[in-house]
């Protein structure tokens, strides 16, 4: 199992000493998220400031930049990295894109195909000289001069995943990518009912195999050094399964449990602005289906019942010790 941990939230002059930080202490990969900041630009430092670590956005919102956008950046950042990220790509909701991005709104996992699509066209275009013709529903490219064409990178070009909770969006990823970057809004059972048989259905229609996907995510992880620790990310993720919960989409993971009044009240509440309510229904058995909880040293057993044998990745937090990763890259 690999360790992934993000570096989100620090500021970019400290990026490269947070970096060679925690290569030392082990961690596998690194991501950053398209949140309050850029996802691309850490990374970038990132890049030049690491030698093994596997880097991610995850996610950078797709549908807010071209995929002409998307392949340069990552481009750059392959170059970099000589050949350690992997792009991640969401499409967020319909809110978000036309009303903060500023971008028109379409069934998502069609126009995420074309958009995976393309920019493994535009690469072909750059890696192997091949004339770029992508003709799509919602993406088009025609137009590639010597120019704007960037030298080879002498490595394979970046991966692409990206983020899925529905079936659609499973299909794609299972169909068109090399990866699926699971919710944390998500349970063991659900994961074993109904992602794995998506995904194994979409990868034997594309002729490929398990070991040649990857899984990351697919729930939380409340740890720390002592049970205080603990408890005070137990609690936060009470607080994130009744802010996801309350969105109709997340059902279905409900709805493997018996929960479906739950999301129901959920809902209600959420349209009268009770957000701290909405918290304290949320039993511990129900925190205790979406996330791996333990000390560090419980940390193990805790992972592996949570996630073994399903995820390839999991996210801890970046303080957390270097003997406690080293165990958990044995699972």
């Amino acid at each position: 199992m690999r360790i992934l941990t993000s570096i989100s939230g620090h500021n970019l002059n400290d990026i490269g000493g947070v970096c060679h930080n925690l290569e030392t202490l082990g961690f596998t990969d690194l991501s950053a998220q398209e949140n309050k900041q850029d996802a691309f630009l850490p990374l970038a430092i990132a890049a030049t400031n690491s030698k093994a670590m596997h880097l991610r956005t995850s996610v950078s919102i797709a549908f807010a930049r071209s995929p002409m956008s998307s392949a340069m950046l990552s481009w750059d950042i392959q170059a970099a990295s000589k050949g350690r990220f992997t792009l991640g790509l969401g499409s967020q909701v319909k809110g978000h894109n036309v009303r903060r991005f500023s971008v028109p709104w379409s069934p998502p996992a069609p126009r995420m195909r074309e958009y995976v699509q393309s920019v493994r066209a535009i690469w072909d275009c750059w890696e192997n000289g091949t004339r770029l013709d992508y003709q799509g529903e919602h993406y088009q490219f025609s137009l590639m001069t010597p120019n704007f064409t960037p030298e080879p990178l002498g490595t394979p070009v970046p991966k692409i995943q990206i983020a899925a909770v529905g079936p659609a969006m499973m299909k794609v990823a299972a169909e068109e990518c090399d990866g699926v970057m699971l919710h944390g809004f998500c349970t063991r059972k659900y994961l074993q009912e109904r992602i794995l048989p998506r995904l194994e259905k979409g990868l034997e229609g594309a002729g490929r195999s398990r070991d040649q996907f990857e899984i990351s995510g697919g729930g939380f992880v409340a740890t720390g050094p002592d049970d205080e620790a603990v408890q005070k990310l137990f609690e936060w993720v009470r607080m994130r399964i009744g802010f996801y919960g309350s969105t109709p989409s997340y059902w279905p993971v409900f709805e493997v449990h018996g929960l479906q009044d739950l999301g129901l009240k959920l809902n209600e509440m959420s349209k009268k602005g009770q957000w701290d309510e909405m918290t304290k229904e949320i039993s511990d058995d129900v925190v205790h289906l979406f996330a791996a909880v333990g000390r560090h040293d419980e940390l193990v057993g805790a992972l592996t019942d949570r996630f073994g044998g399903m995820t390839d990745i999991v996210g801890l937090p970046e303080d957390t010790p270097p003997d406690v990763i080293q165990e958990v890259l044995a699972i």
